[in-house]
């Protein structure tokens, strides 16, 4: 007599498995190794960056790229931050990272600020024309950097601004506006007209009604707000390059020096190093507030 093989209907009620339900695990399964292959390649350069960074020059010229450090060495990270050259200066990225952080806060502040008001006029307070005011500050979300380089040059000569920190400031007030009225007037819309309506009522007036009604609920889109525009604003290049001079330069102008102005021995621990440096705190800034920035796009930074 021989062994026949047991149908799946026949097995024990506790150790039935359907062919459907098979299927399902079979697809979950490869769905989860596939997007584990995904997360693996992108986060690549990521990992080659952190381990090129903790070893030591020998090591690096003698071993495997994606190896992980045999020793490791913050040595590249303190010459990165306070020794390297950057031409022919020789003390790393610390002056460009503060002169970053100078540029930044206040860029990011004063964008949002104007920004809010901005939105919070365009969609409560209409006025003849206002559509076509809002049109063109669109259209100025649109336009290349390359095409205001020459036209802002000219304004910050005129204003005694060119190759200074408050220069670049400005520049970035000026060109992310456009982003945050539209952020900012795209939330403000789903804000009931009756709130402001019953404060018109009462005799509160606009920075009263601003003030007292749309800044508290406004949460959500001033984080949104401040990431993109800190993102921006700290990873930006053409305009801290065109825009700025020795004592000037943001951070990613030096780590720009830094990668082409090397002679002799590439060291490629200390480039990665620098690079990680000048890329933290956007890093931290998602890490630390991705999960509102999700949630401010999704209570009405994006509706119409």
């Amino acid at each position: 007599m021989t062994d026949q093989p047991v149908p799946l209907s026949a097995a024990p009620a506790g150790m039935r498995v359907t062919r459907p339900r098979l299927r399902r695990m079979a697809l979950r399964a490869g769905l989860y190794a596939m997007l584990a292959g995904f997360a693996a390649f992108y986060l690549l350069p990521l990992f080659v960056m952190v381990t090129t960074s903790l070893k030591g020059l020998e090591e690096i010229q003698s071993g495997s790229l994606v190896a992980l450090p045999r020793e490791i060495t913050f040595e590249a990270w303190s010459k990165a931050w306070s020794g390297t050259c950057t031409g022919i200066q020789c003390e790393g990225l610390r002056p460009f990272f503060w002169n970053s952080v100078a540029m930044a806060v206040p860029a990011v502040i004063l964008s949002t600020l104007i920004g809010a008001l901005n939105g919070y006029a365009l969609s409560h307070w209409r006025f003849r024309g206002s559509n076509i005011l809002f049109g063109a500050i669109l259209f100025g979300c649109f336009l290349p950097f390359q095409v205001v380089l020459m036209p802002m040059a000219r304004v910050l000569g005129l204003l005694g601004l060119a190759g200074s920190i408050p220069g670049l400031v400005l520049v970035h007030v000026v060109y992310g506006l456009g982003f945050t009225t539209l952020f900012f007037r795209n939330f403000y819309v789903t804000v009931p007209g009756e709130l402001v309506r019953a404060a018109k009522i009462d005799g509160a007036g606009f920075f009263r009604i601003f003030a007292s009604i749309f800044l508290p609920l406004s949460l959500p889109i001033v984080t949104v707000t401040v990431i993109w525009q800190f993102t921006n604003v700290w990873n930006d290049f053409l305009f801290g390059v065109s825009f700025s001079q020795a004592g000037s330069q943001p951070v990613t102008v030096a780590l720009n020096n830094i990668v082409n102005s090397t002679t002799g021995v590439k060291e490629y621990n200390v480039d990665m190093a620098a690079a990680i440096i000048a890329g933290l705190p956007t890093l931290g800034v998602y890490v630390l507030a991705g999960k509102y920035f999700i949630r401010g796009l999704t209570a009405g930074a994006v509706k119409g």
